[in-house]
């Protein structure tokens, strides 16, 4: 599919995102109140078939974190950049899309330890590098005097 045309079919399946169109990829900014939906429609549907997940990530803004996920279609060869904005930095939650692509399983364990954004409906929830307790490393406001070389 020409990029002008998944860009055109994006806008038409998800009116209420937003598409970014002056990237090196598309990118579909959605309401994380609709991320396993607009995911479970991506994969799915029969002229964009987005069936490989390439990776699962996150980034914290301070004020919000920002869910990002790369997906290919191994039938059409386009690629799709897809975006959630999460604004409870207390107690980031949003939908596991691990039903959809078993390798988001472990994106999610990831992001969930370096950054602490819980995903609903993921079967195992549980730290992948970092010991209980520890934090979440990746955060803005992490700290970890402990752990901190001085030079005398």
């Amino acid at each position: 599919m020409l990029r002008e045309a998944l860009i055109s079919l994006l806008k038409t399946l998800f009116p209420d995102g937003q598409v970014r169109e002056e990237t090196q990829y598309p990118e579909l900014l959605v309401p994380n109140t609709r991320w396993l939906e607009v995911a479970t429609t991506l994969r799915n549907h029969e002229d964009l078939h987005l069936d490989f997940l390439i990776s699962l990530t996150a980034v914290d803004y301070k004020d919000k974190f920002t869910l990002v996920i790369h997906m290919e279609s191994t039938s059409f060869r386009h690629l799709l950049v897809v975006k959630t904005d999460l604004n409870d930095h207390e107690n980031p939650v949003v939908d596991s899309l691990s039903t959809l692509w078993p390798t988001a399983g472990f994106h999610e364990r990831e992001v969930y330890d370096l950054f602490g954004i819980r995903f609903s409906g993921h079967t195992d929830m549980r730290r992948l590098f970092m010991e209980e307790g520890y934090g979440f490393p990746l955060r803005k406001d992490f700290s970890d005097e402990s752990r901190v070389l001085t030079l005398s």
